[in-house]
């Protein structure tokens, strides 16, 4: 199977999974649960992948693992939690203003501003995973390779641990409207955020052994640029600096993302 092939493949099958996501959606009424099949088709893409190249040597089997491990923790937490909260605000006030002011549907709302978006984005940044997984002249790692390992098990790593201090910081109704500033969220304002884009940058690293691997690169970036510059730490942050006592001190004192001894006085 050429790449070509793989690629519409894998766009056919996330199409219908969308379509079918969107359709439940739309009949509860509420998006939300499409940040948490962000990562989970990632690991659905990856797996096709895998399945269909059929060379399993070391540099595949990584990318799949990873992958997989990533995708299904991270769309595990992000289910949970859709779960517990419910609709959210985000999603509601953005899907709000396009019914009230362009007068659509919440069908023709969500599926332009939402899925049609999330689809392609979701793409991209999945390159590495999926260009990673031609056959190439070698399926071994290199020390590239296993750079990438070591990078993505590091992000992985940051973004469970920050998570899982984010919650037990949150269970406790002490802490309702202070804000975290112990563990990983002393060095970085967004340990999280962090975490996936490490992620990303090391499948990079491992699917550059593929003869598209370089070509990849667009995945990592994409997912680095929206992070920082656009849907992650920007428009999280705007809203904590709203209703969040202390956060612009943490702000001042607290790295945004690469994590960094926080700043004295």
């Amino acid at each position: 199977m050429v790449w070509t092939e793989l690629l519409t493949i894998n766009a056919g099958i996330l199409a219908v999974t969308m379509l079918a996501l969107w359709l439940y959606c739309v009949r509860i009424r509420d998006v939300s649960v499409i940040d948490s099949f962000w990562s989970f088709g990632m690991v659905i893409l990856g797996a096709v992948s895998f399945a269909a190249m059929g060379d399993h040597g070391a540099r595949s089997v990584a990318l799949f693992a990873l992958c997989s491990i990533w995708g299904l923790r991270l769309s595990g937490h992000l289910f949970t939690r859709w779960r517990a909260h419910g609709v959210d605000p985000r999603y509601a006030a953005i899907l709000g203003r396009l019914m009230d002011k362009r007068g659509w549907s919440f069908a023709k709302a969500s599926f332009f501003q939402v899925f049609l978006m999330q689809y392609a984005l979701l793409f991209i940044v999945c390159l590495p995973a999926q260009l990673g997984q031609i056959p190439g002249d070698t399926a071994d790692l290199g020390v590239l390779g296993w750079l990438g390992v070591a990078l993505a098990i590091t992000g992985i790593l940051f973004e469970t641990i920050g998570d899982a201090q984010l919650k037990l910081f949150l269970s406790n109704p002490d802490n309702r409207g202070k804000v975290l500033t112990t563990g990983l969220w002393r060095y970085t304002r967004h340990p999280n955020y962090f975490g996936d884009a490490c992620t990303w940058w090391g499948l990079w690293l491992i699917a550059l052994g593929a003869p598209l691997g370089l070509a990849s690169i667009i995945g990592p970036l994409l997912i680095t640029f929206l992070l920082t510059r656009v849907s992650g730490v920007p428009m999280l942050e705007h809203r904590l600096k709203k209703n969040r006592p202390g956060y612009e001190e943490y702000l001042r004192r607290t790295s945004s993302f690469f994590p960094w001894p926080p700043k004295k006085g």
